[in-house]
């Protein structure tokens, strides 16, 4: 199951988070070498990590973080609109219907074929959220190497400008169109998997009914 955590439910989830976030200062700072702010000497917490960013989780019985993203509105401060505008020449797709993903991050720790699963459920997930919550358009910067498996996953993706080289690394905006066709798309490319935030809103519903009855 896919957890969605927002700033409504995120006392839920403390645990889970920090665990998150010291994943993300172990793959973002310590092996990709990314110039990004350390809380504590080991969490990777930066400005967008605010009150309307949402994360999808995934986790082990014991709350140990074992892949997440981040999801941040475009009607407001995000990443390419505020800190690599330059690599869209055209118009940033940004408003109510667009979202920015960012923070894919998968547990260094974890085997490469359960890292593939995670991320594939991950993938799943955030496909879903659209669908439930009117979202069309992903926006997002990756690397040019990344960008390759991005476009192999077989949903309708595009760059939105030629790559360019910021800080020695070769960098890429896109954007992904989102329409009820697109779990098909990834599930003829072996990547879709089903059910993953259904189970997710129901534990969440139980939470609240629970909480209203107190």
């Amino acid at each position: 199951m896919v957890d969605i955590v927002t700033a409504y439910n995120r006392g839920h989830f403390a645990t889970l988070l920090d665990s998150m976030f010291e994943d993300r200062k172990n793959v973002f700072i310590d092996l990709l070498r990314w110039d990004l702010p350390v809380i504590d000497g080991r969490l990777e917490v930066d400005q967008f990590d605010d009150d309307y960013a949402v994360y999808l989780l995934i986790s082990d019985p014991a709350q140990n973080h074992m892949g997440s993203m981040r999801l941040l509105p475009t009607d407001r401060a995000h990443i390419l609109g505020d800190i690599f505008p330059f690599l869209c020449t055209e118009e940033i797709p940004k408003g109510h219907e667009a979202m920015e993903i960012t923070r894919l991050c998968l547990c260094p720790g974890l085997p490469a074929l359960v890292r593939l699963q995670i991320r594939n459920r991950l993938i799943s997930g955030m496909v879903d959220y659209a669908l439930l919550h009117s979202i069309k358009t992903f926006t997002g910067v990756v690397t040019e190497r990344f960008f390759s498996q991005v476009l192999a996953m077989g949903w309708r993706c595009e760059p939105l400008e030629l790559p360019q080289m910021v800080n020695g690394t070769t960098i890429v905006a896109f954007r992904i169109d989102i329409d009820f066709n697109t779990p098909h798309l990834l599930d003829e490319a072996g990547i879709y998997v089903p059910g993953e935030i259904q189970s997710s809103l129901e534990k969440e519903r139980q939470r609240m009914e629970q909480k209203n009855a107190e």
